[in-house]
């Protein structure tokens, strides 16, 4: 296939679902908030989407953070807008599904009011409370008890931090809430707040047996069961809106709005990964690899790898992968830093440079590592730089070294993938860059396909309202379209093994555990 992909198309309905039905959709990302209607097909209706922008708090002390009231207000004008829309489908609203960056926190009081900023999945600020907490517990016993190695991307490193620097402002916190929840109290009542088992998975407290919190961590942490919220199925809807909501939101009175979700679990639902024959790669701002793997029961559970995670969506199914702070991120710093052309417009310089021939290897660490390490201090690092390395050689070699990432997740996944599985790519950033996503084919050595659908989080957000509120049976009623196929060349998957493994040798030297 080289670089001229091939086009296909496998849309299997598999079931009639009721067309008159429609739900409306929010993805909160880590840079945009994404909102639209989309029908009983999980097809996005015409002119009813809506993209608004926000930004984060980001400092050089590793700070990420997002003011709790902002950040709703922007989610409900989102709303507001999909809602004044000229759109004769607003009457037919059946539910609401809401997929959100996970790993949010925040601090609330005896009323639901913030008394924290919302700490978001990026914020490092807590790596000394991650050693701390690591050398108090069994790592090995509570890895697989909630699916997570213990770290700043996680909540529990995070509550020790806010204690040990800010003691004042820890103990008047009444609830812990992850941004999701914290709307519903908003929009249902604080009283009401209810959490799903794919958001408390996420957070890095859940137990994977009980799905419920980990009464272990909790004990470690000093942390009280009725300082977090009750833990339900994402597909035990909320409805009754309380004032103002309901006067504000009239379509959505008698809607059922599902729990909201991890925006990793919503991917892999948007582009149909949700068994072992599909795996998801998605590089957005950051990036990640994710399988949904089946069991019989929460005592059949799979045991995670280490250096990957695992995130219940139900007691069927667990999400197993692994995320990189590195994504779209690392071309951003080379446009930002070297001044290079955006993502897309690299496309052709790129195809006309041979793989791995720039004599770089690259960690890109650039904010830090989560998977496979979960190294609480890991830097980038661009090794083998000389007077004729150009700026085109830096971007590939960035963009060559994330590839090398996704072939470690996919060592260690594996074992759980179904043996004639395929990779279905996602994200702002594959779909920009061709030349990316056939890298990715070449290192893992295999078949790489794309989605026509640009707003998988989105639509998977929509397939959990459909389900939820009895529109689907299934998450796979209508399977979405694969767009593009990218096959693997074989003649370059050498090349990239050797640079992979400068890449782990490099890891090795400079990395400390």
């Amino acid at each position: 296939a080289g670089n001229s992909p091939k086009r296909v198309s496998n849309l299997a309905i598999r079931t009639m679902p009721n067309q008159d039905a429609h739900v409306l959709a929010i993805d909160i990302g880590s840079s945009a908030i994404r909102a639209g209607i989309y029908d009983a097909r999980a097809s996005l209706t015409q002119g009813s989407s809506v993209t608004i922008r926000h930004e984060q708090v980001i400092r050089s002390d590793g700070t990420s953070t997002e003011d709790p009231l902002v950040l709703a207000t922007l989610v409900e004008s989102a709303i507001d807008q999909v809602l004044s829309q000229r759109n004769d489908h607003r009457k037919n609203i059946a539910g609401v599904g809401i997929a959100s960056m996970a790993s949010t926190i925040l601090g609330v009081d005896q009323t639901g009011a913030p008394l924290t900023p919302v700490y978001t999945y990026a914020d490092s600020r807590s790596s000394d409370d991650v050693v701390s907490l690591r050398q108090s517990i069994d790592i090995a016993a509570t890895y697989q008890r909630t699916g997570v190695m213990q770290h700043w991307s996680y909540v529990p490193a995070r509550i020790l931090w806010l204690r040990r620097t800010d003691p004042d402002l820890s103990q008047c916190i009444h609830k812990w809430l992850d941004f999701p929840t914290y709307l519903y109290s908003r929009w249902f009542g604080f009283n009401r707040a209810r959490t799903s088992h794919s958001l408390a998975a996420w957070s890095g407290l859940q137990n994977r047996s009980t799905l419920d919190w980990d009464t272990e961590l909790l004990t470690s942490i000093g942390l009280q069961r009725d300082q977090l919220p009750n833990i339900s199925p994402h597909s035990d809807v909320q409805t009754g809106l309380q004032a103002p909501y309901a006067t504000r939101w009239k379509p959505l009175q008698d809607a059922g709005f599902a729990l909201g979700v991890g925006d990793g679990a919503a991917v892999n639902i948007g582009t149909g990964c949700i068994a072992p024959d599909r795996t998801a790669i998605t590089v957005g701002t950051t990036a990640a690899m994710r399988l949904f793997a089946q069991h019989n029961s929460a005592s059949d559970l799979p045991t995670i790898p280490h250096g990957l995670w695992g995130y219940p969506l139900t007691n069927e199914s667990t999400l197993i992968g692994g995320a990189f702070t590195e994504g779209g991120s690392v071309v951003k710093w080379c446009s930002d830093v070297l001044q290079m052309p955006d993502i897309s417009a690299l496309d052709d310089a790129l195809k006309s440079r041979e793989s791995a021939s720039h004599g770089l290897t690259v960690l890109p660490f650039l904010s830090g590592e989560r998977a496979t390490g979960w190294a609480t201090d890991a830097t980038a690092t661009i090794s083998g730089l000389s007077s004729a390395t150009d700026g085109v050689a830096i971007v590939q070699a960035m963009m060559e070294a994330v590839a090398y990432r996704f072939s470690l997740v996919a060592e260690l996944l594996n074992p759980y993938a179904a043996k004639d599985s395929i990779y279905v790519a996602g994200g702002n950033a594959m779909t920009s860059s061709d030349w990316w996503v056939q890298t990715i084919a070449d290192v893992l050595g295999a078949e790489v396909h794309t989605t026509a659908d640009d707003e998988a989080t989105t639509r998977g957000a929509a397939i959990l309202a459909l389900q939820a509120n009895g529109v689907w049976k299934t998450l796979a009623d209508v399977m979405p379209k694969l767009h593009k196929r990218f096959d693997p060349r074989l003649e370059f998957h050498d090349q990239h093994s050797d640079g992979s493994r400068r890449q782990r040798d490099l890891y090795n030297a400079l990395i400390q555990h």
